[in-house]
């Protein structure tokens, strides 16, 4: 074999190399890289010319293949970098399957602490908007998990924020660091609602969280919460016809025809409708202002595709809405806000408390949305009410008062604006006695006769 310079193997393929190193005898040379086999090459190359023999005559002595043991044995260079061996080699594979097992271990281990964190319902609040990513750290780190103290119970005040989740208020009515989160899952599941005192053990906040979390809830106004939850439906309840009529007090020409001419009271259902610019936000603002006024109620609106302008009316009035959204959102995400507030609304009334729902509007709602907005309204026999209040282009179906708006009238300046024959009220001797009930006819009937 003739002898080759570092530049000319430097120059030959892979498959040449490998063919020299072959010749030479070199042991494990398809394990070695390019540059590791060149200097493998030249050293066993120096090697061989070194160790053989010369001639008398001073001629080199051609080392033959008929001998094989008389062809020097190739050595390790020693400048070369080491090459691994073959136990090396196959202990490779292995190190890299462990550690790819490894990622998807731990790959596992963030899915289980997500899963963790879904469970415990502590995405529903901006305070624990990373606690998903919380939970999969703790669960990758046992060492800090059984560190965290012993839960601590705790006792307070709820407090709902619109979302359905909540906070337990430890020094209420204020707010505080120490305040402890309810998930909306908590929430649903015990029937909560605003004022309720409950108690029950904490978790501590971990990382990226603000407030400790509720584990669970042990009591509900001093009973037991296995007790409260395993009460009857809200859907289940026996609900009776509206018997008790709401006073409004107003003096606006077209709230007190309202009160007195299609009157409404506990568990009524209630449409005010009429064609747009008819004044059925403004007659639904001035309900509210009236309604607001008694202590023993619970007042929520719901704003589902407004106009932004009635948005931001709404938000400056003593009744804020406690769901809003403009016509732009889509009908399933209005049907979903009226839902929250429906939800909480039924907590009231299913605990023996009367809520009011108004609602502006029905109109952008798929009709068994609407409808089914509508039907929560009941007034629970021996029980609390729930009352609805919304508007609407035309009458959805099965309310017990009916309040139609004249949008000539108000385009006038003629008030009351209430269209008194195309108004009505199911079974009114209920709220105003057979007296009112008949007085309520002869002016339908007057009213007839003018047109």
């Amino acid at each position: 074999m003739s002898v080759l310079d570092r530049e000319a193997l430097e120059q030959s393929p892979l498959a040449d190399l490998h063919a020299i190193a072959s010749e030479l005898s070199l042991d494990g040379y398809r394990r070695l890289r390019k540059e590791q086999l060149i200097d493998a090459i030249l050293v066993s190359q120096g090697e061989a010319e070194a160790a053989a023999p010369e001639a008398d005559d001073g001629e080199a002595v051609e080392a033959t293949d008929e001998r094989e043991d008389e062809v020097p044995e190739p050595v390790e260079p020693a400048e070369a970098p080491e090459a691994e061996s073959d136990d090396e080699e196959e202990e490779r594979p292995a190190r890299r399957r462990r550690g790819r097992r490894g990622g998807r271990g731990r790959a596992a281990a963030r899915s289980d602490g997500d899963a963790d964190g879904e469970s415990d319902g502590n995405g529903d609040s901006d305070a624990h908007a990373g606690d998903g990513a919380a939970a999969g750290k703790a669960e990758a780190e046992p060492e800090e998990r059984e560190a965290e103290p012993a839960d601590e119970v705790i006792e307070g005040e709820v407090d709902l924020l619109p979302n359905g989740s909540g906070f337990v208020r430890v020094s209420p009515p204020e707010p505080s660091d120490d305040d402890v989160y309810i998930s909306a899952a908590q929430v649903k599941r015990c029937e909560l609602v605003s004022g309720d005192r409950i108690s029950g053990p904490r978790r501590a906040p971990r990382r990226s969280e603000r407030f400790a979390s509720l584990v669970r809830i042990d009591a509900i106004n001093g009973r037991p919460a296995s007790e409260v939850a395993e009460g009857a439906r809200f859907d289940d309840l026996p609900a009776a016809f509206p018997q008790e009529r709401f006073k409004l007090g107003s003096e606006d020409p077209t709230v007190k025809s309202i009160e007195w001419l299609t009157p409404f009271g506990k568990g009524s259902r209630v449409s005010i409708v009429g064609p747009g610019r008819a004044g059925k936000t403004e007659a639904l603002h001035r309900l509210a202002a009236a309604l607001v006024e008694h202590e023993d109620l619970e007042v929520f609106v719901a704003l589902a595709g407004v106009r932004p302008e009635e948005i931001s009316d709404w938000n400056a009035s003593s009744t804020p809405p406690a769901a809003a959204n403009s016509f732009a959102a889509s009908p399933d995400a209005q049907s979903h806000a009226i839902e929250l507030v429906l939800d909480r609304a039924r907590r009231t009334a299913a605990r023996g408390g009367d809520a009011v729902v108004l609602i502006d509007t029905l109109d952008g709602l798929h009709p068994h949305a609407a409808h089914k907005a509508t039907a929560a309204a009941r007034n629970i026999v021996d029980g609390g009410s729930l009352t609805v209040i919304a508007t609407a282009s035309e009458p959805i179906g099965g309310e017990t008062t009916v309040i139609k708006l004249d949008a000539g009238l108000v385009a006038t300046g003629r008030f009351p604006a209430l269209d008194i024959v195309a108004s009505g009220v199911l079974r009114p001797e209920l709220l105003v006695g057979e007296a009112g009930a008949q007085a309520i006819a002869r002016a339908r009937s007057v009213a007839e006769e003018e047109d």
